[in-house]
């Protein structure tokens, strides 16, 4: 009886140690990652990178994030001095740029939109009209349309009052692209970032800018937030927003028409990370791979439009090489 209970305490024991390691093995994958990535760059790219790190931080606590904002062009230039781990971009790369050794990765999709106060004097007239691109490049690139009743045909004094961006930035670079400019070339008065053009718009009621979509639409309600509206555009110019045209009601409506190819590319732009050459820190590295796998679940959910399977399988293929 002795030997028996003497065997069976042996197998208990090995059986208990044979786990151990598979357990130890997993509590060390998720710590054994340690220092700091530093990023800096575009607003467009700021929440869903806050919470990526986040997510991150779960499975790998010792790793620590420095993120702050200021622009794509920021982003840039703090890669270029070595300011920074990773760039957060939301333009596409310059030739010059490239030629420099900048390498990029694209993690998601967002685009730009034409913003106004939701107190704007012919809102009502507007959401059944929409715009045209000829008609808001009146506004933001030659000043020919100065009043909002020009825009439906009726006299009026209720001028427009335009908003840019100051600095180099993402969503102006889009902006106007769409526009067929520079962003040199859009009018209005300057403010600083998304945040600076929302403070605007919500103080004016004849007010006008563009805005990246995570700070038109709350990604919790998916609704637009209050004081804002968006500028609908008749984009085949025949005076009527068409069904195909009337994608604003909501954050999911609208994401799924980008998806649908409703809302053109530009103002849609792929959203990206940028180096001085390919990152060699271990936790950078680890952090772009979790993005490109995991991290993908939460682009939805954060209100962005994730890459399709066979891009996120061609800019994979940037990290292994």
């Amino acid at each position: 009886m002795r030997t028996i209970a003497s065997i069976s305490l042996v197998l208990v024991v090995l059986i208990f140690v044979g786990c151990k390691p598979s357990n130890s093995h997993q509590q060390k994958g998720s710590k054994d990652l340690t220092g700091t990535i530093r990023l800096s760059g575009a607003f467009a790219l700021y929440p869903l990178v806050e919470l990526w790190a986040d997510e991150f931080r779960k499975q790998n606590p010792e790793v620590k994030f420095e993120i702050s904002t200021g622009g794509a062009g920021r982003g840039i230039s703090d890669v270029l001095s070595g300011k920074v781990d990773l760039g957060m971009v939301s333009r596409d790369l310059t030739p010059d740029e490239i030629a420099h050794g900048v390498w990029f990765i694209s993690l998601a999709k967002d685009a730009v939109l034409p913003t106004i106060n939701a107190s704007n004097p012919i809102l009502s007239e507007l959401k059944k009209k929409g715009v045209s691109k000829e008609l808001l490049k009146k506004m933001f690139v030659t000043g020919e349309i100065k009043t909002w009743e020009e825009l439906i045909g009726r006299p009026g004094k209720s001028s427009i009052h335009l908003f840019t961006r100051s600095d180099a930035r993402g969503a102006a670079s889009i902006w106007g692209a769409f526009l067929g400019c520079s962003q040199s070339d859009l009018m209005g008065d300057t403010c600083l970032g998304d945040p600076g053009i929302i403070v605007a718009l919500k103080g004016d009621a004849n007010s006008l800018g563009y805005n990246n979509v995570n700070y038109v639409f709350d990604n919790k309600t998916r609704q637009k937030f209050p004081g804002i509206d968006i500028l609908p555009i008749d984009f085949n110019g025949n005076g009527i927003l068409d069904g195909n045209e009337d994608i604003y009601r909501n954050l999911d409506v609208f994401n799924e028409a980008i998806m649908k190819g409703l809302y053109p590319s530009p103002p849609v732009r792929d959203l990206y990370f940028v180096s001085m050459g390919k990152p060699q820190k271990r936790e950078v590295l680890a952090f772009i791979e979790w993005i490109m796998d995991v991290g993908q679940k939460y682009v939805s959910l954060a209100g962005y439009v994730p890459l399709s399977k066979s891009k996120i399988g061609n800019e994979k293929t940037k990290i292994v090489h």
